[in-house]
């Protein structure tokens, strides 16, 4: 059941559905703050430091992505001298080992 079909339920029942809210906010605030804590962002600089744990991964994406282009672009530069090299040795303009 949803906290809005409790509350009407309860109210229903008897029970005051303005403090019905009230329990339900208290209770998700107070869970919310211990939940923070455990995390250790209770303090004014949480902020802070989520915004320095989001500029550090962006970072580590950013790093990523130039690896993983720079990987691909040495790799088609290595295919193109493969494909180079296999036409110099076809045409005769190069010979390697015994092979002509």
């Amino acid at each position: 059941m949803t906290v809005a079909a409790l509350i009407a339920r309860a109210g229903a029942e008897g029970s005051s559905q303005a403090t019905l809210i009230e329990l339900v906010e208290a209770a998700s605030e107070a869970g919310a703050t211990r939940a923070l804590a455990r995390l250790g962002l209770h303090d004014e600089d949480a902020g802070k430091d989520i915004a320095s744990l989001r500029e550090l991964l962006q970072g580590w994406r950013d790093a990523r992505s130039s690896a993983l282009k720079a990987a691909a672009g040495w790799l088609a530069r290595g295919l193109v001298a493969l494909v180079l090299l296999g036409l110099a040795v076809k045409f005769g303009m190069v010979r390697i080992g015994g092979l002509s």
